[in-house]
């Protein structure tokens, strides 16, 4: 027969409507869609990030100094290559009440008049920003983000002290247009003027703030040509750029990472979906066996039944993909304003062709991937059938050509998803461990069967008939255990291990490091001051210990004559600035694992003691040269050792640490880590803020809650995810449980004639079902619990503590899934009657 002969045999069978394939355009379209939504509101974030770049950045380009202001050659270098140059002081203080009664950490962000470049700031009540500084009655004026105002319970027109300055609040801060740029900030922002911070005490040498420089620049500028010039005019100042076109890489980095991790939490809900696709096409071709033999008798070949019903299955890809998209694309616009509302970033909603392309490439692959087998078989069906109950190439494994062809399509999925997520490591484990939790469902499903079935045979449930004809029929053939099991299986082993994951997350965080970390960091503290703190902190009967050392603030430039990043990669020790301290003596408590101290009173050249594991991980060796940027001067030490230094402890740790006579004369400031009983820390804090105003003090309690609530936001968008899969799973497990229909109808019919009343019946289907439930939940609490383990191990390296509790709940969750599924399709069969039901069989 030719193609034509069988695209027309196709559109008639066609023409009959779409029974028996919902669930399969439902399963298809959900996955679809999952993935279409997620990549159209990422690639709706990054055009925002891209379209208000300059306004999120500050500027055309920015140029960051640590520690020091630019000085007037660096200044004029930057006026050079730009129309206009605006700074911006970054930094952390602590705002309080004139009598210290009150006190909050804020992030403070000093400006120029110049400020802003771009954009505009939101001010409540609306005013010029030079009516904000001018203040009143002879105080300057700041600007208070809401959170702050009502955190300290001030009003319009309240004295409020930073520092040594008293200032006046005269307005609320309720926009801040480059605020992308502050980072992971502590403290709601504060907006002053530059000149006031230097008059409070708050912006001096030594002391810890950024200084940016954001830059108007001309139009047209090129800004390769410009960064270079920059980098080369200011080599000696270890200057730091960015552009508008990443004016916000932490922003753009953590929406890339977040969004490709979401789309291969879709892909494991369209995998899910795939166990529906391929059971539905099984079904339905198990009902054409007749016509498939009709066919083979009038002279169809394998090719042309191939091709009738391959034409059927694209033909419903093609609807079920359509559907997934217009759902994908047109869900993040219905909810466009909760979207935009939600995220502190611009986000610009619309059409996005590339995510969706992507959705639609996962979209066929998948389908044809869990079709192929199922097609493959009604080329065994025989011309026999028409004669006798024959299952279509029921047992059979497909010919080798098929075989090599899913290998193909899985590679192909796989390598897309590696592909367009950027993460090809990640992808890579996890479709291992999607297909490790299909294997395994695979095996439990055949094992729930044996177990069942033996358990039917007991003689322990002799005098149970309902719990004893239960396990009869999930053990019995062409029951829906494995089905179940594994399509309910995998969407609840998503969400086991995301509750693994999440409470190890929050169990590394607030259990294990409250127990060791310290109460508070204090920083700023001037050399001049840090004996009276010392002697006020020590003599509070409430403090157990304290740490102090001297701090400066520097970055590895170059190690053994080389640019730092040639030899140490990517490494976190040399991307930014790292702490930097001096030490005439080896400090208590610190270790040496190679190499020896500097002797008491070393004056010769620099020397370096290095922490060890990170001197490991970039291969840095005892004799090495080590050059460090310290406020604009290069000072190049040799390495002398290395230290153990654990930061898991939240004490003081510092990577590098120098001989006394190498940073000498250099400002510096000094930082202490203070652990105290939780009761004195409240008087202790007020204390030294009222006392040395310039000081900031960090509590650490109120930065482990912080950090807790992030990881909990991330938590809840990778669990939103998987309940997609899970709903995918339920959706292939109502198919299960409507396909089974017929068979409970008859069953029930017999059962009532041989006089078991509805309860019995109904306590049956309900048994059945709960065991299934409980086999898919607890099979999932396994290969959850084994994901979340060697994220925990691999990913986070924290020691993995498996929670009983999220184990009950997916395990109860999956019963009530399949009861809530089972009972729904068991109305009807408990409600036909039995006469009707057994003459219809005949």
């Amino acid at each position: 027969m030719s193609f034509a002969v069988a695209s027309k045999i196709a559109r008639r069978e066609l023409s009959g409507g779409l029974k028996g394939f919902r669930i399969f355009l439902a399963c298809l379209a959900l996955g679809v869609a999952a993935i279409a939504a997620v990549g159209s509101v990422r690639a709706s974030i990054e055009a925002g990030l891209g379209r208000e770049g300059a306004v999120l950045l500050g500027g055309d380009a920015m140029v960051e100094l640590t520690y020091r202001r630019a000085n007037d050659a660096e200044r004029a270098v930057l006026e050079e290559i730009s129309t206009a140059v605006s700074e911006v002081v970054d930094f952390r203080s602590m705002a309080q009440w004139p009598d210290g009664s009150d006190r909050a950490l804020t992030q403070v962000k000093a400006v120029d008049g110049a400020w802003p470049l771009y954009g505009a700031a939101g001010l409540a009540p609306d005013m010029p920003l030079e009516e904000v500084f001018a203040g009143r009655d002879g105080r300057p004026g700041v600007a208070m983000d809401p959170l702050l105002i009502a955190r300290l319970e001030l009003e319009i027109g309240d004295p409020v002290q930073l520092g040594d300055g008293r200032f006046v609040l005269m307005a609320a801060l309720t926009k801040v247009p480059d605020n992308a740029t502050a980072g992971f900030g502590f403290g709601p922002p504060t907006l002053a003027l530059i000149d006031d911070m230097v008059a409070a005490g708050l912006i001096r040498e030594g002391t810890l703030f950024d200084a940016q420089y954001r830059l108007r620049l001309p139009p047209g500028a090129d800004l390769d040509a410009t960064r270079a010039q920059v980098e080369t005019e200011l080599a000696g100042s270890a200057p730091r750029w960015r552009d508008s076109r990443n004016g916000t890489p932490q922003v753009r980095q953590a929406v890339e990472r977040l969004g490709s991790f979401l789309v291969l939490v879709g892909l494991a809900g369209l995998a899910v979906g795939g166990v529906g696709i391929s059971a539905a096409v099984r079904a339905y071709l198990d009902e054409k066996t007749e016509t498939i033999a009709t066919l083979k008798v009038l002279g169809a070949e394998r090719a042309t039944i191939f091709t009738i019903y391959a034409l059927q299955i694209g033909a419903l890809t093609l609807l079920g993909v359509a559907i997934g998209l217009v759902l994908g694309a047109g869900l993040p616009l219905a909810f466009a304003p909760l979207i935009t509302g939600a995220l502190p970033v611009p986000v610009e909603m619309g059409l996005s062709p590339k995510p969706l392309a992507e959705a639609a490439l996962y979209g066929f692959i998948a389908a044809a991937l869990f079709t192929l087998w199922p097609l493959a078989r009604t080329q065994d069906v025989r011309a026999a059938a028409l004669y006798r109950d024959a299952a279509a190439g029921a047992g059979q494994w497909p010919r080798p050509v098929f075989l090599v062809l899913t290998g193909v399509l899985l590679a192909a999925l796989v390598g897309a998803a590696a592909w367009f997520s950027g993460i090809a490591t990640l992808t890579l484990w996890a479709a291992a461990g999607v297909f490790g939790a299909f294997l395994l469902l695979v095996l439990a499903g055949r094992a729930v069967r044996r177990v069942a079935r033996w358990l039917a045979g007991r003689r322990a449930l002799r005098g149970r008939p309902t719990l004893r004809m239960a396990f009869a029929s999930v053990g019995g053939p062409g029951n829906e255990a494995a089905s179940v099991v594994l399509s309910l299986g995998l969407g609840l082993s998503v969400l086991a291990a995301v509750g693994q994951i999440d409470n190890n997350l929050r169990g590394a965080i607030s259990r294990e490091l409250p127990g060791v970390a310290p109460s508070f960091f204090v920083v700023d503290i001037q050399p001049d001051q840090i004996e009276a703190l010392t002697e006020r902190v020590m003599g509070d009967p409430g403090v157990r210990e304290m740490e102090r050392a001297p701090m400066l603030r520097g970055r590895i430039t170059q190690i053994n004559g080389r640019p730092a990043e040639e030899v140490a990669g990517d490494h976190w020790v040399v991307r930014g600035d790292r702490g930097v301290s001096y030490a005439d003596e080896l400090p208590e408590g610190t270790r040496l694992v190679a190499g020896e101290w500097w002797p008491a009173g070393y004056a010769g050249d620099p020397l370096i003691s290095f922490s060890a594991n990170e001197a490991e991980e970039i291969g840095l060796g005892i004799g090495d040269s080590m050059s460090l940027n310290i406020l604009g001067r290069e000072i190049t030490g040799t390495v002398a050792s290395f230290r153990d230094v654990d930061f898991s402890t939240g004490g003081m740790g510092f990577t590098v640490t120098m001989n006394p006579a190498a940073l000498a004369g250099a400002p510096h400031s000094w930082i202490t880590t203070i652990y105290a009983d939780q009761e004195a820390e409240a008087g202790l804090m007020r204390d030294l803020s009222r006392t040395w105003p310039n000081i900031t003090v960090f509590s650490v309690r109120d930065a482990i809650a912080q950090v807790t609530g992030l990881m909990g936001q991330v938590a809840a968008a990778i669990t939103y995810g998987a309940l997609v899969t899970l709903t995918t799973g339920a959706v292939v497990l109502i198919g299960a449980a409507a396909a089974g229909e017929r068979a409970r109808t008859y069953e029930a019919a017999v059962l009532k004639t041989l006089g078991a009343p509805r309860g019995m019946v109904l306590a049956n289907f309900a048994l059945r079902s709960a065991i299934l439930g409980a086999a898919a939940g607890v099979v999932a609490v396994f290969a959850g619990g084994l994901a979340g383990w060697a994220v925990s191990r691999f990913v986070m390296e924290t020691e993995f503590v498996f929670d009983p509790v999220s184990a009950l709940v997916i395990i109860s969750g999956g019963i009530a899934v399949t009861l809530l599924a089972g009972l729904a399709f068991a109305w009807r069969p408990l409600s036909a009657s039995p006469a009707g039901v057994l003459r219809a069989r005949e």
